[in-house]
């Protein structure tokens, strides 16, 4: 694959992963509103826990969603062979620990850091989410 064809797909893929993120992160806002509006004082401590806990899932949830994605990428543009190294790899990537022990052709390794630069964005939008959540729901637990 061509260099201008793997910063599209790369463009692409990074577009896709960052767009089903920011959905799952702004689409649990609404449900975190209305726990926060569910009996305020008698579960005040429960109501935060849960707060917290929801926004922490929703995160996680997202990640493996995004690194699934990159996996079945890396199947369909036939760089590996095999779920498991195509996952292995596509973690290592969007953690941006790189082990080096996979190493994908000059044909696509430019696609494959794309993943790397998705998970880079990715971690930094989703820990401003949680600290956000966090700040907001932690005053109210304050003496």
């Amino acid at each position: 694959m061509g260099l201008s064809t793997q910063i599209a797909y790369g463009t692409a893929f990074l577009s896709l992963c960052s767009g089903i993120h920011l959905v799952l992160i702004l689409g649990t806002n609404g449900w975190l509103r209305l726990i926060g509006k569910a009996q305020k004082e008698r579960y005040r401590h429960h109501r935060a826990g849960i707060i917290v806990t929801v926004a922490l899932l929703v995160v996680v949830i997202g990640h493996t969603v995004q690194v699934w994605i990159w996996a079945l990428s890396f199947l369909w543009l036939g760089a590996l062979e095999g779920l498991e190294p195509a996952i292995y790899f596509a973690l290592s990537t969007y953690t941006t620990l790189g082990y080096g022990d996979l190493v994908l052709s000059d044909d696509v390794r430019v696609f494959a850091a794309f993943a790397s630069v998705n998970g880079m964005l990715i971690f930094g939008v989703s820990t401003a989410y949680l600290v956000t959540v966090i700040g907001r729901v932690l005053p109210d637990q304050l003496p």
